[in-house]
């Protein structure tokens, strides 16, 4: 298990915005994380005191960076890459909000496909046996990078 500080130390989301508690599980294809920042009430993304069901997009999108980041790790000298989620797709919303729930989240996302600077996951955030929302989501990796690209004659 990688717990708060090593995501604190390996993704780009600092503070109050580092979401997640741990990363209970990964591998190659997928991550399992846990999150318990959905109950505290100065969690950034509340809204008028709600955290809207929407805002677990955000939550899937760190499991994806600790993804990357997890990965990299096992390479010896090797950073993780700056990941830009470029869409969302098929996004599914089983409830209207996450502030209200007991159980701690789990959020999942498994790469479906990809290859250096394109990734496609699954993802999926529950609480208990209870799904709360899925969907896909397309991340870009060194954008800034790509972008450099395309700007040369």
């Amino acid at each position: 298990m990688l717990d708060h500080t090593w995501l604190l130390a390996h993704i780009p989301h600092q503070g109050d915005m580092c979401l997640l508690d741990a990363v209970l599980d990964w591998d190659a294809q997928r991550i399992r994380c846990r999150a318990v920042s959905h109950r505290d009430v100065a969690n950034p993304l509340c809204h008028a005191g709600r955290l809207g069901a929407a805002c677990g997009i955000e939550y899937a999108a760190q499991a994806m960076a600790a993804h990357g980041a997890a990965i990299a790790a096992q390479t010896p000298d090797a950073r993780p890459r700056a990941g830009y989620l470029a869409s969302v797709r098929g996004v599914e919303l089983h409830v209207s909000r996450l502030d209200d729930l007991a159980d701690d989240l789990s959020v999942e996302a498994e790469r479906l496909s990809g290859d250096d600077n394109n990734i496609l996951y699954a993802f999926t955030v529950s609480a208990g046996p209870r799904a709360l929302l899925s969907g896909r989501a397309a991340v870009i990796l060194d954008a800034d990078r790509l972008i450099g690209q395309g700007t040369r004659s």
